[in-house]
């Protein structure tokens, strides 16, 4: 057995509700262990919350919108270069750490090759984030990622009818003991904020969005 988190949509602040799970997992990597595992989780939440919709948010998902609402897939548009790059080029490429950084190279890299690469991993600690013109601090802990992906969410049009259909969302990727940021929460928070009537420029600030979703006017 396993434990992972469901993050259920609140249209109120928090905005979002981490719901624990205990389901049967499928040891293995490929797809088909990944998608038993996933329906494993969905099923044993639909046990006690029927009447919820849920979405894996994740390459593994067996729902398009779940693939393309990966944070490898998911685009966010530069207009001032008239590109598009995925949101985890975009994350891994503000890192600012304590010996380099941000590596903006990495804007324009394949998602996988931006995760993997090697100065990630030896440039000491992570300090802060700098996207362009947007600074972003490590505290709250998830602030830009969650800044980052909303925001993209908010420039594809084609994803917002969809994704607002769902209550609950997972990754079946993220384990809380060992990562901070998670799409599936992000893309919670960002229903959650649509049905509280939040949503597009009201967001796109950093400060403002940091007092809206955090509750935090620093």
């Amino acid at each position: 057995m396993a434990n992972r988190p469901v993050y259920v949509v609140l249209k109120k602040f928090p905005y979002v509700q981490r719901i624990d799970t205990e389901f049967k997992f499928f040891l293995g990597f490929s797809e088909k262990q990944k998608r038993l595992s996933i329906n494993s989780l969905h099923n044993s939440f639909l046990e006690k919350f029927p009447d919820k919709s849920v979405l894996e948010i994740s390459s593994k998902s067996e729902i398009e919108l779940g693939v393309k609402l990966s944070a490898f897939n998911l685009q966010i548009p530069l207009p001032e270069f008239d590109k598009k790059i995925s949101v985890e080029c975009a994350f891994q490429g503000s890192k600012i750490f304590e010996n380099g950084g941000p590596y903006t190279d990495l804007f324009y890299k394949t998602s996988r090759e931006a995760k993997k690469d090697f100065r990630i991993k030896n440039s000491g600690n992570l300090i802060a984030f700098k996207f362009f013109d947007y600074e972003f601090p490590l505290e709250p802990k998830t602030y830009f990622y969650d800044w980052l992906y909303i925001n993209a969410l908010n420039a594809n049009s084609d994803f917002k009818n969809d994704i607002l259909k769902y209550d609950c969302f997972t990754d079946i990727e993220f384990n809380p003991k060992k990562s901070l940021n998670c799409q599936a929460k992000a893309a919670a928070v960002f229903v959650g904020l649509n049905r509280a009537g939040i949503i597009g420029d009201d967001l796109k600030d950093e400060k403002n969005f940091l007092k809206i979703v955090y509750q935090n006017s620093k």
